[in-house]
């Protein structure tokens, strides 16, 4: 019999499916995917202090896909870990919890990090790559070599036994010297890719950008080639497991991201589209594929395309 139940750094998965960090803005809103069967939820991305956001609109739907550009809407660190300890004390060996954390500052990454740690999340994820902040906060520490490296050192003096994921951005010219950069200094793991871009929509009667920031990180089906292209690159590279996520609407983009190299899968724009069943139905339809192929577990194909 099949079995999608996997371990990524040492954690029980009971399935691949991840939901991204932003899809949900309201930490405890997660619930919707954890009672929707997911193996596991990455919570929106806490910064030091609070912030309210881009102008509105943040989202806007085009014939490929999604512009978002939230801007990062979060509590900051302090109301925020205080929702994320009760959200983990509701919902811990349900599924598995992931905290989201950014900043454009190394001592401040640090200080998120220590105030996280004493929560026990099963994973911290490294925002290194959010592209609706650049702007307002400067540019991403992941951009460039040698920026993501750094943050994964100095996070890794203080993160304890917490596996540590870089999320890495795909606008840059070698994503996977970054990916491995990052394993030099210490990750237990990759997560890419974050939104492409950032693009614009322009509305032809107003003659003027529709997204209300202007610019927005562009996700959805349009952009799942490049992911897995970063994905396969990164695979290459680098030993330590990858969370690979965009574009994933359907059963035949999760075995293309899993071919590429990816042990885990994020599906995030597609429950805007679908809604939280889609993680279900991806489940069913995996499921008979492997029966079908003859793969007892999903870790037999990771790589397979290599």
């Amino acid at each position: 019999m099949a079995d999608l139940s996997l371990e990524f750094c040492g954690v029980k998965f009971k399935n691949p499916f991840i939901l991204p960090s932003g899809i949900i803005t309201e930490i405890p809103e997660h619930k919707r995917a954890i009672e929707a069967g997911v193996g596991g939820v990455t919570l929106k991305s806490l910064t030091f202090e609070k912030r309210e956001g881009n102008p509105l609109p943040r989202l806007w739907k085009y014939e490929h896909g999604l512009l978002n550009s939230v801007g990062l809407r979060n509590a900051g660190i302090e109301k925020g870990s205080r929702e994320i300890a009760e959200f983990i004390n509701e919902h811990k060996g349900k599924s598995v919890i992931l905290v989201s954390l950014f900043s454009t500052r190394l001592k401040e990454f640090v200080v998120l990090v220590e105030k996280i740690v004493p929560l026990k999340p099963e994973f911290i994820e490294l925002n290194l790559s959010c592209p609706n902040t650049e702007d307002e906060l400067g540019r991403s520490l992941g951009m460039e070599k040698g920026g993501a490296g750094k943050v994964v050192k100095v996070v890794k003096k203080v993160s304890g036994k917490i596996p540590v994921l870089a999320k890495l951005s795909p606008n840059v010219t070698d994503i996977a010297d970054i990916a491995k950069e990052c394993e030099a200094e210490g990750a237990d793991g990759i997560s890419a890719i974050n939104t492409v871009g950032p693009g614009m929509v322009i509305d032809i009667e107003k003659r003027k950008p529709i997204i209300g920031a202007k610019k927005g990180g562009v996700s959805g089906p349009g952009i799942r080639p490049i992911a897995v292209r970063c994905v396969y690159d990164i695979f290459e590279a680098v030993k330590i497991p990858i969370l690979g996520m965009g574009g994933i609407e359907k059963w035949q983009d999760v075995v293309e991201m899993i071919l590429a190299g990816a042990s885990l899968i994020g599906v995030g724009t597609a429950t805007y589209t679908k809604g939280m069943k889609v993680y279900q139905e991806l489940e069913k339809d995996l499921l008979e594929y492997m029966e079908k192929n003859g793969i007892k577990n999903i870790s037999e194909i990771v790589g397979a395309a290599h």
